[in-house]
């Protein structure tokens, strides 16, 4: 499981925290990575949000080695195993103490602007993290929680190494992870786009507008997701693994076609997808081919099986009480993009609007006349061969087409800024042929 960036880490953790919704929960933040993660947490649950602000207090010869930790309110947690293994004496600790909380005090005022920290007396608290790698801050996040009278601490992260229960499991009294995997580095490998570090004036920013949100509402934004959710689709005799995200007030589902056979796990796929959720557009990314039949690559090839599986993949999501009546549209890359057409090309497809990134729509062949539905063809300025073939499969094209060059990019779109642009085609091609249609209808 990956993410795209922490935003992405975030919406994926509230569905996951989704029956917490309406209950009296504090939404606590671990400046600073961890607080972009909570306040999606935090909106999806109709939940305040706070910082939990702790600093270490280091021994002053090993300042890695933590002897204690402090938080607001005058609390301090000490490890007096430490301190007396490393001979601390009382005005060392002091002298430590009073460096960190004038560092914790200054960040609560950057933080916060004056506003008061919620109170945690008897209340349950969420804590919520970008990940856990070592779980010493999320230990001491824990402890200064609880000495601050939180009734009740769960802890929440997207990712920690598969043992992290082990290692945390008696800081709080629930532990909630999305993915615990054994092959674990850094918090960072699993993070696909975006994993940089966040300013002091990005979880200002979090906060302020956690603050104007009334306590038990949810901001309709425009990346609020009603429903994000793993899902088995049937196509003929194999079950195809996806992800289904469908934000409140859709207007639309676009299903991604991709051309190795997996779309789900493609970080370009991932990063468009969120793009077409934050302007209100539900996204099914799911695995054209099973791991068995991806090793065979003759089927990556197979238009007419891919094609097929995207077909049943369509009539799978009338089913699916969140995207009921919704209009279809296609984004494919590579020959996921000729498979697109394809289907959208069988009689009845009733597909609204089809997107291609570097696709090879040539691959599609004599099918091209027959598509009707509107097609935007997207390529890399500097992607010369696949941009002669779009060119080719255009002029074949009887549908309202457009073909959309991408100055400077290559095929994969990896250059800084060229998977924006992408997404923003994308994003207004669908926006403007796509609308709630009856799927009843004959």
């Amino acid at each position: 499981m990956f993410f795209m960036d922490r935003r992405d880490a975030g919406r994926q953790l509230a569905a996951r925290l989704a029956h917490l919704k309406g209950a009296e929960v504090v939404v606590l933040g671990l400046p600073r990575g961890g607080v972009p993660v909570a306040a999606e947490v935090a909106e999806a649950l109709g939940a305040p949000l706070d910082v939990c602000l702790v600093r270490k207090l280091g021994v002053p010869f090993q300042p890695e080695l933590g002897m204690g930790a402090i938080g607001e309110g005058g609390v301090r947690v000490i490890n007096d195993d430490v301190v007396r293994t490393a001979h601390i004496t009382r005005d060392e600790l002091a002298e430590v103490e009073a460096r960190e909380r004038e560092v914790l005090e200054s960040r609560a005022q950057r933080y916060r602007g004056g506003r008061e920290p919620i109170g945690l007396e008897g209340r349950t608290v969420l804590m919520v993290d970008d990940g856990v790698a070592t779980g010493s801050t999320a230990r001491a996040a824990c402890r200064i929680a609880r000495a601050r009278g939180a009734a009740q601490i769960m802890l929440a992260v997207p990712v920690a190494p598969h043992d992290w229960t082990a290692r945390l499991g008696e800081e709080a009294d629930e532990l909630i992870c999305l993915h615990t995997p054994r092959n674990f580095f850094a918090v960072g490998q699993f993070y696909t786009i975006d994993f940089s570090q966040v300013d002091d004036d990005e979880v200002v920013a979090c906060l302020e507008e956690a603050a104007a949100r009334p306590v038990g509402t949810r901001t309709e934004s425009r990346h609020a997701v009603l429903e994000d959710r793993e899902v088995d689709v049937r196509a003929g005799a194999v079950v195809l693994r996806g992800q289904l995200t469908v934000p409140e007030g859709a207007s639309g589902i676009v299903v991604f076609a991709h051309g190795s056979g997996s779309s789900r796990h493609s970080p370009r796929n991932r990063f468009v997808a969120a793009g077409l959720n934050r302007a209100g557009l539900g996204t099914l990314l799911f695995d054209l081919l099973t791991e068995e039949e991806e090793i065979d690559r003759a089927n990556v090839f197979d238009t007419g099986l891919l094609a097929r599986r995207l077909a049943d993949a369509t009539g799978w999501l009338p089913g699916q009480p969140e995207t009921e009546g919704l209009a279809v549209g296609y984004f494919g890359a590579s020959t996921g993009a000729a498979a697109a057409l394809w289907a959208a090309a069988e009689p009845g497809a009733r597909i609204a609007a089809v997107v291609s990134r570097g696709g090879r729509p040539d691959l599609a062949g004599p099918r091209l006349p027959a598509v009707t539905a509107p097609t935007l063809l997207i390529v890399g300025g500097h992607d010369q061969l696949v941009l002669d073939l779009n060119c080719e499969a255009q002029a074949r094209l009887r549908c309202e087409n457009r073909l959309a060059v991408v100055p400077g990019a290559t095929h994969l779109f990896e250059e800084p800024g060229a998977l924006e642009q992408v997404t923003d085609l994308a994003r207004d091609w669908f926006a403007d042929h796509m609308a709630p249609v009856s799927h009843g209808a004959a």
